[in-house]
């Protein structure tokens, strides 16, 4: 009788469930061999452009306002192509390491997985990035302003251990990074560099690089300009000198008022920004409690504060830290707001561990002048209207 009632119970409850609005969907598909975002979320994607003059010269940024944590999926990470993307046999790709070395070795990808491989999680960011904030074009999101940033858990071989293999000789100072894509892509690196925390990585986000962003190999130098992570990596030649050609210096020259320029100018300096509520965005629901989110950087090492500001920067508020703070990786910060309803100009602004406060875009112009679109770190301030809509400042 018990288990009579038992199922009497049960059918009863199914029943009332294909009554309910709350009844669970039928399945309608079966399990997929790579998994897939749900219908719902699938118009969060990354915007591309292409510049028509060059064949393969583009970029595509990341919907960051859109993103919750730090860690960017494989999928939304921004590109950046000189050349197109191209199409590597990896069991026929190699790394070269030679020149000022005492034995010249090539390594193939079996081989360097074979080596002692460490994971961490670094940001990279394309040295143009809020080139636009600088001119005085605002992005109107997030996603425009700060699009060419995004921040991964890398595998891969500390570059030490490669050049130690190859017994790197006392007087080098330099290594010149080549990739293997259609125009060569090369960037002279610092050995003290390559020699701190430079990785040859082969992972990313827990699964193998994907084409466009280097596969099967590439350079990861944390905190340091974006271009200088090669792509496709296949050759490392150990020199005494930077290269000279226009494709690995003048290119990337920070032009100041005076007429001077700064060369390799490598550090992405400390930055922050407002993801959630920002531009684009709406608060619904009337006046209240609001949670102020954002991401803030440093290639210096680690931030150590970030404060906000609901009233233009007349005053500051500390935010909390997400644990764990990571050097040279995103921090997310969180801030309680409450709202009255009103308009309100919103911002933030992060500190690193070296003491270095992010400006804002008219200190760097009072500094640097506007000559130049790289290593732009200016505050960024939103608008809040009374009906919740969020534009830019």
């Amino acid at each position: 009788m018990a288990d009579r009632r038992s199922f009497l119970g049960l059918a009863a409850v199914l029943t009332a469930c294909t009554k309910s609005s709350k009844a669970p969907s039928v399945v309608e598909q079966s399990m997929a061999p790579y998994g897939e975002r749900a219908a719902a979320e699938a118009s969060i994607l990354r915007t591309a452009t292409e510049r028509t003059a060059s064949v393969g010269v583009g970029s595509s940024t990341t919907p960051l306002q859109e993103l919750h944590g730090v860690i960017t999926p494989s999928a939304l990470h921004f590109e950046r192509h000189h050349a197109g993307i191209p199409k590597i046999d990896p069991a026929k790709h190699t790394l070269l390491v030679h020149g000022l070395v005492a034995q010249p070795m090539e390594f193939s990808l079996d081989d360097l997985k074979r080596l002692p491989a460490v994971t961490r999680t670094h940001f990279i960011e394309c040295s143009g990035n809020g080139g636009g904030e600088l001119r005085g074009v605002a992005g109107a999101t997030v996603e425009k302003s700060h699009g060419l940033l995004s921040c991964s858990e890398w595998t891969g071989v500390p570059l030490k251990v490669l050049l130690e293999q190859a017994g790197v000789k006392p007087e080098a100072k330099w290594v010149i990074a080549e990739g293997a894509d259609a125009c060569r892509m090369a960037r002279s690196i610092p050995m003290a560099k390559c020699m701190e925390d430079a990785l040859v990585v082969y992972g990313q986000n827990g699964e193998a690089l994907r084409p466009g962003q280097g596969y099967p190999l590439r350079l990861l130098l944390p905190g340091f300009e974006g271009n200088s992570s090669v792509k496709w990596l296949d050759r490392l030649h150990v020199t005494q000198e930077p290269a000279q050609s226009n494709q690995e210096t003048a290119h990337y020259t920070d032009l100041l008022p005076n007429g001077k320029a700064r060369q390799f100018s490598f550090v992405m300096d400390t930055n922050s920004v407002i993801t959630r509520p920002s531009g684009g965005q709406k608060i619904t629901g009337g006046a209240g409690f609001v949670e102020i989110s954002g991401i803030a950087w440093t290639g210096n090492g680690k931030i150590k504060r970030v404060e906000v500001s609901i009233d233009g920067g007349k005053t500051w508020v500390d935010a909390a830290l997400e644990e764990p703070v990571l050097s040279r990786s995103l921090v997310r910060f969180r801030a309680p707001w409450v709202w009255d309803g009103k308009d309100a100009v919103i911002q933030s602004r992060a500190t690193d561990e070296t003491g270095y406060l992010q400006p804002t875009r008219d200190e760097i112009v009072e500094a640097r002048g506007t000559n130049s679109q790289y290593h732009y770190h200016g505050v960024k301030q939103w608008a809040v209207k009374a009906d919740g809509s969020v534009t830019n400042v």
